[in-house]
């Protein structure tokens, strides 16, 4: 097993920073997702780390191994792209074993390393197939064999499952989080979904701009969410963050776990949806629209403008127009400093 870790890399296109003083460690044999909108520099950063692409500053070490300006060959990683990148005209076989042949290795262990692979993807009846006969699941199991088969103890992924439908997504996830324990390997997983990263990884790397804006476990990330970003990017529904003068003229109470010293004009108010409740005296909030889910709903309601949205269990009986009055727990407050975005204590 190896540890992958960056110091202060950055990559400039001309004058933009695609990655900026970007620093984290991944544990050997741990799963870490680089998470974040589009244009944050996850891609970038993945790509620097496999050399396809040179850092301008900074270092990247792997199993304690300097390897910043090496080229990708002498890194010992796998990558598995979005696209899958297999040829058409070659079998699931030599598609699998493509790379292994282009290093000379023995034709012996090439098999050797082929039967493995099919065995734990479950390709073994599709190895004559060529890419156009497959599905895209079964594409997707043939690019992660190719990385398989490379045996390195470090694996890549730019976003692998992004081309999937929603169910395939579901369980190729399962899959690929149990490949990684079984092969004890390290790897390190591209993806804007924060759903994927959120139940596959172990260290959640979230970016921002082309910098990292909090690294943690993703229950870390979730319960202690370091700015309102990070407080708005993770959970489904996202957070919901006001400016806590707006909350404590309508709802006093709301004030009561506030940081010591600090007044409501310099601070946000961070609640989960989840930690509201409806109640007969509260924050009011005039609803929007409601989203029936089965198990619970959605109300969306507006407070002066800004959005508002609680999750309740079952079916509500509430129309668009209503004024709902909501409630939570003061210790369930997440407080944010509203100039700089971060949290306070």
């Amino acid at each position: 097993m190896a540890a992958v870790e960056l110091t202060g890399v950055s990559k400039h296109w001309g004058r933009t920073a695609a990655v900026d003083q970007v620093s984290f460690k991944a544990q050997a044999g741990h799963l870490v997702a680089l998470l974040g909108p589009s244009g944050c520099g996850k891609s970038t950063t993945l790509r620097l780390i496999a050399g396809l692409e040179t850092a301008d500053a900074g270092t990247i070490t792997i199993a304690d191994r300097r390897v910043t300006h090496l080229p990708p060959s002498a890194r010992g990683v796998s990558m598995v792209f979005q696209s899958y990148a297999l040829f058409p005209h070659l079998s699931v076989a030599e598609n699998i074993m493509f790379g292994l042949k282009v290093r000379h290795v023995a034709r012996k262990e090439r098999e050797a390393r082929l039967k493995r692979a099919a065995e734990i993807l479950g390709l073994q009846q599709l190895l004559d197939r060529k890419p156009s006969q497959l599905s895209g699941g079964q594409q997707q199991r043939v690019a992660l064999g190719r990385a398989i088969v490379a045996e390195t103890p470090v694996c890549l992924m730019d976003e692998p499952l992004s081309n999937l439908d929603a169910q395939l997504r579901l369980e190729m996830r399962r899959e690929i989080r149990a490949l990684q324990r079984r092969l004890g390997i390290t790897m390190l997983y591209v993806t804007h979904d924060q759903v994927e990263a959120m139940t596959m990884a172990d260290q959640v790397v979230l970016m921002r701009n082309g910098v990292v804006e909090q690294d943690a476990p993703p229950a870390e990330l979730y319960e202690r969410p370091a700015t309102i970003f990070a407080a708005r990017f993770v959970g489904t529904p996202p957070m919901n963050v006001l400016p806590a003068a707006l909350v404590a003229a309508a709802y006093p109470k709301a004030m009561a776990s506030a940081p010591p010293g600090r007044k409501a004009a310099d601070l946000a108010i961070g609640i989960r949806p989840e930690d509201v409740r409806l109640a007969s005296e509260g924050f009011p909030g005039a609803v929007v629209a409601l989203e029936y889910l089965g198990a619970d709903t959605l109300i969306e309601s507006r407070i002066d403008g800004d959005t508002f949205v609680i999750r309740v269990p079952g079916k509500v009986s509430a129309n668009p127009g209503d004024i709902v009055h909501m409630v939570w727990d003061p210790n369930r407050t997440h407080w944010f400093e509203l100039s700089s975005g971060n949290r306070v204590e």
